[in-house]
């Protein structure tokens, strides 16, 4: 196996984190319009680190750096990995809440772009609400959140593994 990881380039490396990612998207986007599972505000966030770390990994493929832009590529996933990190623990939390401590249901995502100032609608964001705390579907006994973060995490120490491989 050992043998198999040094005989990959990083471009191929760095595409198949882009594919991993695309496949979680087409995931959280069957939760949404199949399964009806709408997303919260912190959903929301987690859709967008989870973007900008597909991205990152499609141009570090499309780039092919060598040694030092590989790196830099990989930190900043990690870096983005770290916050989608931070934000799903946020979020399990809320979850784990007891029901009498779980913070009200505010105003929808759409309700508040059109009508606070972006501050505003940031800080409600990262603080969650009631929708957030509710754990809808489940896998293996993991809600999407917790799934999240196992993906945020094994993104981030696999993008760090392309950057360090030895050639």
């Amino acid at each position: 196996m050992l043998k198999l990881w040094q005989n990959i380039s990083r471009r191929w490396l760095y595409l198949i984190g882009a594919l991993a990612v695309a496949a979680m998207f087409g995931s959280a986007l069957y939760l949404q319009y199949i399964l009806h599972q709408e997303p919260c505000p912190l959903c929301m966030i987690q859709r967008v680190i989870f973007i900008a770390i597909g991205v990152l990994f499609a141009v570090a493929a499309l780039h092919n750096a060598k040694l030092i832009g590989a790196r830099i590529y990989s930190i900043l996933i990690a870096l983005f990995a770290a916050g989608g990190v931070a934000v799903a623990s946020h979020h399990i939390w809320l979850q784990h809440l007891p029901k009498d401590q779980v913070p009200g249901c505010g105003p929808g995502l759409d309700f508040m772009l059109k009508n606070f100032p972006m501050s505003d609608v940031w800080q409600e964001l990262m603080h969650g609400s009631g929708e957030c705390a509710v754990k809808g579907w489940t896998f293996l006994t993991l809600s999407i959140p917790e799934w999240s973060l196992v993906s945020y995490v094994l993104l981030g120490v696999f993008a760090l593994m392309v950057g360090w491989k030895k050639r």
